[in-house]
Parts: C-alpha cells; sequence; structure tokens
C-alpha cells in the first residue's frame, strides 16, 4: 500500500511538472486553448513566437551551387578554404532522401564553387549524417585534421580525417565514441586528437529526448572535454548547447545555448577544464558561432523565431538571421545584427563566417548564400 501511495505521488507530481512546462514552452502557447494559464511572456522567452523580422539584406548576395540539402556548419582555414557540410538528416527536419557530403570553397576564387571532397573508399557513405565540423592545423608539420560530428542512425560519434590539398581529398584516421559523447551537436578541435564537444540532449533515447526534455525544459545539457588519455565533463548547465568555438589565443571557449539565447564565455584551465567567465544575451536563438582570427568577433548564425522553425509551414518559412559579437571580452561588447531576411530568400540560418569582405551564411537543411559586408 506504501508503494502504491509513493508511485501515486511521484505520478501526480511528474504531471504537474509536465502540465506547467507544456504551459511554458512557447510553442505551446497559443496552440493548446485548454491551457488558460499560458504567460506570452514564457512564449517569447523560449522560442521568440511572436517575433516578426524587418528585412535587413546585404549587397551582392549570390547562391552558392550544390549546396541544395544545408550547409549546417562551415568552417574556414587561414588559407580561405571553407569546409562545408551537408545533408543532416534530423529529426523534426524535413525528410531529405539525399548522400550527405562534405564540400570545400576556395574563397580567394571569384567563382566561390563548391567542390566535392573525396572520401575515403572503406568510408560508410550510406549512414554518413554529418552535423558539427572543426579544423585543426598541427604546427608541426601543418597538416590539417578534419572533425566531423556523425550521426548514423541517429547516434553519435566523431570522425576524424586528414586533408589533401592536392586533391581534396580525406583519409579517414578514426571512429570517436564515448558514452559521454552520446547527443553531441558541434564540436571545437584543440589537438590532433582532442576536443571539446556539445551535447544538446541530456537523454540518448529518441523517445526521451523528444518528449521528456521538450517538456520538462531543463538545464541538464552539458559540454566534454576528450582526449585519448581521458574524457569528462567540463561544464554543464545549459538548456540547448549548440555551437561551440575557440577565442584566437586559445584560452577561451564560446558556447552557445540556443533556447538560453546566450553566448557563454568560459576560461580553460590547465587541465582543460572550463570556467564560466560571462555570459551574453544575443536576443535570437542561435546555432553555430565561428571565430575571426584577426579581431576575435564571433560570427552567429540564428534561428529567429523557433516556432515556425519547427512548424515548417512552406507559406510562412523560418527566417534567418546573422549577429556579430565584437570585443565580447570587453566591459562593453557589441551585438549587432548583420543580415535579417524572412525565410524568403534563405530559410534556417544555422551558420555564418567571414573572409575577406565576404559573409557566407549556411542553413539546417536550405540553401547557401555569400554576399558582400558593408
Amino acid at each position: 500500500m506504501g508503494k502504491l501511495v509513493c508511485l501515486s505521488i511521484v505520478v501526480a507530481a511528474l504531471a504537474a511538472l509536465f502540465g506547467e512546462r507544456v504551459v511554458n514552452l512557447s510553442w505551446c502557447c497559443g496552440q493548446l486553448p485548454s491551457f488558460d494559464s499560458c504567460d506570452p511572456k514564457h512564449c517569447r522567452k523560449r522560442t521568440l513566437a511572436t517575433r516578426e523580422l524587418v528585412q535587413n539584406h546585404l549587397p551582392n548576395c549570390v547562391e552558392l551551387k550544390n549546396l541544395d540539402y544545408g550547409s549546417e556548419d562551415i568552417t574556414i582555414l587561414g588559407n580561405g578554404l571553407a569546409f562545408i557540410s551537408t545533408g543532416l538528416k534530423y529529426p523534426g527536419l524535413p525528410s531529405q532522401d539525399v548522400t550527405a557530403k562534405l564540400f570545400v570553397v576556395d574563397m580567394k576564387d571569384s567563382r566561390k564553387k563548391p567542390v566535392e571532397l573525396r572520401m575515403p573508399r572503406n568510408f560508410d557513405l550510406e549512414s554518413f549524417n554529418p552535423h558539427g565540423i572543426s579544423l585543426f592545423t598541427d604546427p608541426s608539420d601543418d597538416a590539417v585534421y578534419l572533425f566531423v560530428v556523425n550521426h548514423p542512425q541517429h547516434k553519435s560519434q566523431v570522425e576524424l580525417f586528414k586533408f589533401a590539398e592536392e586533391d581534396f581529398s580525406l583519409l579517414h584516421l578514426k571512429t570517436i565514441t564515448h558514452e559521454l559523447l552520446h547527443s553531441v551537436n558541434d564540436i571545437v578541435a584543440v589537438g590532433v586528437d582532442a576536443f571539446y564537444a556539445t551535447n544538446d540532449h541530456y537523454f540518448s533515447h529518441h523517445l526521451l529526448k523528444a518528449f521528456v526534455e521538450t517538456f520538462l525544459v531543463q538545464p541538464w545539457c552539458n559540454v566534454v572535454y576528450y582526449s585519448p588519455e581521458g574524457v569528462k565533463v567540463v561544464s554543464e548547465g545549459y538548456y540547448f548547447p549548440n555551437g561551440i568555438n575557440l577565442s584566437p589565443d586559445k584560452k577561451h571557449v564560446y558556447v552557445v545555448d540556443l533556447f538560453d539565447h546566450n553566448v557563454h564565455v568560459l576560461e580553460r584551465k590547465d587541465d582543460n577544464g572550463l570556467v564560466s567567465v560571462k555570459s551574453m544575451h544575443v536576443g535570437s536563438l542561435c546555432d553555430n558561432v565561428e571565430v575571426d582570427p584577426e579581431t576575435g568577433d564571433l560570427w552567429l548564425g540564428c534561428h529567429p523565431n523557433a516556432w515556425k522553425a519547427f512548424m515548417l509551414d512552406p507559406n510562412d518559412p523560418p527566417g534567418s538571421e546573422v549577429i556579430r559579437i565584437q570585443n565580447i571580452h570587453s566591459d562593453k561588447p557589441a551585438v549587432t545584427q548583420v543580415y535579417a531576411d524572412d525565410g524568403q530568400v534563405i530559410v534556417g540560418s544555422s551558420v555564418a563566417t567571414t573572409y575577406e569582405g565576404k559573409l557566407l551564411i549556411g542553413t539546417v537543411y536550405h540553401k547557401a548564400l555569400c554576399c558582400d559586408l558593408k
């Protein structure tokens, strides 16, 4: 009898908690009329469901060819080669019956033509499902390593490649898996086989991810450090940690919390642990973050209205937004909207990065643009 009473109390408590969380989620607000207590402030807080964009376009924007199925992450080498991941298949996204690929664009070439990277013959392309990417140049011999978050059968693992510039090919070195790398979104390499990674969910099972975490909306997610010598959680307390990157001096790590609308600044310690320094509110649901190696400016591809991103209404598509943060370590950092579109030109921006006066904008499942910066 006592066990039954305890079970009833637990079920009642969970039901009450679920009810509160459903009300607080912005995509439920205004959609479930049975919840009379829905507070519009909570709606705006998480998904900015009522936000409408004012167009803020840049000159001379051109669509990059061959990137019709997304360009979820983009990162650029110092020599101007931009690496792009395409063809992401992810729960909640439009179904794409395409083979995922990796491309490179020479930003010094006026044609800006994406070239498909040659994959190793022994690599499983059928299950290849690339998400976040990162580059590392070995200072000892200038060898370039490409780290790719991969979700075969919606699992999480990291593929390590060595890049051969002479024929734009990749040599697959190894696949990295670990129980702490259970829901990896993005990655930033800090060595030939070492990196920080964001886990955007607490649970591994897709049903728990889709329903339990969606309703609870708790800051349960984390950042993990990986090296062959050890793997550990180095930062936690995030709602949906997404993009991650490194400051030019390698002393700080930047983590984007999509549902909290913040960019977190963390200091690296000698043991590769992370200590929180500050957070910056950006007013949008930002995805990936790229860092200008010269100025240290942060460039963010953002989702200005997550309700539209979840609904995927072709008559009211999700928009795109690019945000720049200057002097983030100062007392007065500047947050600026550089580009905004209501979905008529580009849908669902996920990344933005610059090279010599050009801005590349990538998307989760749509096309990619290259624009002139004003």
